[in-house]
């Protein structure tokens, strides 16, 4: 079994988090002891795990997409209604898993564009709208998250282009690094990154620090962050120090 291959089944097998044993892993993919610790090693120094005495400890467990949806609507209204402002008919994004960027979605409508996306709520949402050119990456379905995740949705993503990326996360940290919980959708996210012109992170306050071991990017990877997070938050003020946009929702500016 190829490596790069080794590595996403390593990851999938634990996406609901835990700790995985050497021995353990051994066994599920046929390899030796030794194997297993090098590709953990590389798994570590990507960012997308933490090795503990004896094994590996990948991911935590995230909120699904539908009890995450109900919450903090207005709040990722307002984010996704600034973000749509950035986009001009003709040009090509991509929507990222999450409700905040499906409320980004709503937002799109009538619009001529080219939308990629992994998205399942996203996909639900523009596959009616005619002006749209939707491209629904491959991949296997996460279902209590509505979105495609995995190597043949990285592999699609080497295969295109986009103006922008819409982003969500779990988290950022105070030097502004962009983080995740279920490390197995980093590498997707990164291949996002790859494919796109400039990168627009979508958070609202409560990702400030919020949740995630796993890191994604950090604020050189980011163009701009929208937020309702107040400015003088300390990580904002990291992140406009990295050169980063940091762009309030209307909602924040007369909350403030």
């Amino acid at each position: 079994m190829l490596a790069e291959r080794r590595h996403q089944l390593i990851l999938r097998a634990r996406r609901s988090g835990g700790t995985a044993s050497v021995a353990d892993l051994a066994e599920q993919f046929d390899s030796s002891a030794a194997t297993i610790r090098r590709d953990l090693l590389k798994l570590e120094a990507d960012g997308l795990l933490t090795r503990v005495h004896g094994g590996a400890v990948i991911g935590e467990e995230r909120a699904p997409f539908n009890e995450a949806a109900e919450v903090l609507v207005a709040e990722k209204d307002a984010i996704g209604v600034q973000a749509a402002t950035m986009i001009e008919d003709g040009q090509s994004i991509i929507l990222d898993s999450g409700t905040t960027v499906h409320r980004l979605a709503l937002q799109l409508h009538g619009r001529r564009l080219t939308v990629i996306t992994n998205n399942l709520a996203a996909y639900d949402e523009l596959i009616g709208d005619e002006n749209i050119d939707l491209m629904l990456l491959g991949g296997m379905v996460i279902r209590e998250s509505r979105m495609l995740d995995g190597f043949m949705a990285e592999d699609n993503l080497r295969q295109v282009h986009a103006d922008w990326l819409f982003m969500g996360a779990c988290g950022l940290r105070p030097g502004g690094q962009v983080m995740d919980t279920t490390v197995a959708e980093v590498p997707a996210r990164r291949a996002m990154i790859a494919a796109s012109d400039k990168v627009v992170l979508l958070a609202d306050k409560s990702k400030f620090p919020g949740t995630g071991m796993a890191k994604i990017c950090g604020p050189e990877d980011l163009h701009a962050v929208i937020t309702n997070a107040s400015e003088d938050d300390a990580t904002c003020t990291a992140l406009r120090e990295a050169g980063v946009k940091v762009i309030p929702t209307a909602q924040a500016t007369a909350d403030g």
